[in-house]
């Protein structure tokens, strides 16, 4: 396939699909990196062993996947110009992202309600990889909720019709690739310790 060929809004379409791609790999990449850096950090001697992953992290993963779901869900809907469904499951996939971060910050209150911090005497090497991956993350939910927020204004406005869902699909897109992000974390933290 040429991909130098095709309408001009084929080719915007396409760019702006692979600057995302591009951005996603680099993302990965960083929290590779990152998990890599507690794999390697593990063998140290002051290492938790027995740190215990909150109970609200647990409620998370769910949510989240729920909200994968509901995400999916909006992008076909929008596509097949179902407003008022399309809009209903936009809206409950911003609600389920934001429920996502209320219970982020819960787990953390719990791991400081068991004595642990991000820095300080009373943290460790294990908690403050935790906070800091997990905050890394929430700020790419930010960008996500912030991407819902702008396709729920522009469906509102009636501007993805005519199969112009563009925008629906890189959110939709994106959304999916931080929710995978979670699953990968939240198991890479259960698992690796």
């Amino acid at each position: 396939m040429d991909y130098t060929e095709g309408t001009e809004d084929k080719k915007i379409r396409r760019a702006k699909k692979m600057m995302l791609w591009f951005g996603i790999i680099s993302l990965s990449m960083s929290f590779a990196g990152l998990t890599s850096a507690y794999v390697v950090s593990k063998e140290r001697p002051d290492w938790l062993t027995d740190f215990e992953i909150p109970n609200a992290f647990y409620i998370s993963l769910v949510v989240i996947l729920l909200s994968s779901v509901t995400m999916h869900l909006a992008k076909v809907n929008v596509g097949k110009e179902k407003n008022s469904l399309g809009m209903f499951l936009l809206v409950s996939t911003l609600l389920l992202g934001i429920g996502f971060v209320w219970l982020q910050f819960l787990g953390f209150s719990q791991i400081i309600e068991n004595g642990y911090y991000f820095t300080g005497s009373e943290s460790t090497i294990t908690t403050s990889f935790i906070y800091l991956v997990v905050l890394m993350h929430l700020a790419h939910i930010a960008m996500g909720l912030i991407a819902l927020l702008v396709v729920i204004y522009n469906h509102y406005k009636l501007k993805y019709t005519g199969g112009k869902t563009l925008g629906v699909e890189l959110a939709a897109t994106f959304w999916h690739f931080v929710d995978i992000l979670w699953i990968y974390l939240f198991l890479f933290f259960y698992f690796v310790r």
